[in-house]
């Protein structure tokens, strides 16, 4: 198939990529190239550089942003996708809290513009949505499956929350086909978000300490990146999904201190420093994927373990001291 990836530039849109193009897809990359985290921002070059080497000569990349109507619709009619996967996005909590006004254009209006597109060309089957586990806000019950009730505690997860309203609604009202991803605290090799995950493998390469906010107790459902995009390329490819939600994780919430651990492993003398929860963070923990097993065939293959160990080894070689 012609598939068009928006964000394909992006920590979970490269490995979205290649895999496609592993399968023998066709690819288009539509990618801003921004990032929003400033003080990480040799490292998000050297990520960027890393991924664009990874997908160069395997998709046709164009510079652009999903806000910039003309532009989406010309690439769109030009390339004739089948399908699109929308990953474009301000990522996680932090970066969407700090810049809320851009998160609305960006994560939500953003969103309005794709659908727009794909009800203006007639090419495009199927629309595959980036949301996330967020917008479930605190665990009412684990694991959580795709029922739980909706209740965001901040813009990312309000903007992801609207967004699924909007792609649901318009998709029952137009017939226009499309299905949900739900990802969780995804990390993983050229992750550049600012995530807690990326935080402690840097620090840890680093011979810096690492900070668990009260006693690192918070559980998450840690998803390998690798993982979650073979998530993605199974809702683009399995005509089973079409107009379904699907959680995709490792389904087991483990803490952060377990995390830490973790990396213990590969710096026996790591410090680990306890410091007070400043900002409110959801209540979280395991998601439920047998949904995605049994319409998908989606079987997660990285543990903690080993998401951390390939993740580790490769930080160790490619970030600048």
């Amino acid at each position: 198939m012609r598939i068009f990836v928006t964000g394909g530039a992006g920590f979970i849109g490269h490995n979205v990529v290649k895999e496609l193009h592993v399968l023998g897809h066709e690819v288009a990359v539509y990618d801003s190239f921004a990032t929003y985290f400033p003080e990480t921002k040799n490292e998000y070059l050297n990520n960027l550089q890393i991924r664009l080497e990874e997908i160069r000569d395997k998709a046709t990349i164009i510079r652009g942003e999903v806000n910039n109507f003309d532009l989406l619709l010309k690439s769109v009619k030009e390339f004739k996708p089948e399908v699109i996967i929308h990953l474009a996005n301000i990522p996680v909590s932090v970066a969407s809290n700090r810049f809320s006004k851009e998160a609305v254009q960006i994560n939500l209006n953003g969103t309005v513009n794709i659908i727009d597109v794909v009800r203006s060309v007639d090419c495009v089957k199927r629309l595959v949505y980036a949301s996330s586990s967020y917008v479930y806000g605190d665990f009412q019950y684990e694991p959580v499956d795709e029922n739980h009730p909706f209740s965001p505690i901040d813009t990312y997860g309000a903007t992801k929350a609207a967004s699924e309203f909007l792609i649901r609604g318009i998709g029952k009202r137009f017939n226009l086909e499309y299905v949900i991803v739900r990802p969780s605290a995804v990390y993983g090799p050229t992750g550049s978000n600012g995530a807690v995950s990326q935080m402690f493998v840097e620090n840890a390469v680093l011979g810096k300490p690492l900070k668990l906010h009260n006693g690192g107790a918070a559980r998450v459902d840690f998803t390998f990146v690798k993982d979650t995009a073979h998530g993605f390329v199974l809702a683009a490819t399995v005509p089973a999904a079409a107009n379904q939600i699907f959680n995709i994780t490792r389904g087991e919430g483990r803490s952060l201190k377990e995390y830490a651990e973790i990396l213990k492993k590969y710096v026996p003398d790591l410090k680990v420093e306890e410091a007070p929860q400043l900002e409110p963070v959801p209540k979280r923990g395991s998601l439920d994927i047998s949904k995605a097993r049994k319409i998908l065939g989606y079987e997660p293959k990285y543990s903690l373990e080993d998401g951390i160990k390939e993740y580790y080894e490769f930080v160790s070689k490619h970030l600048k001291k």
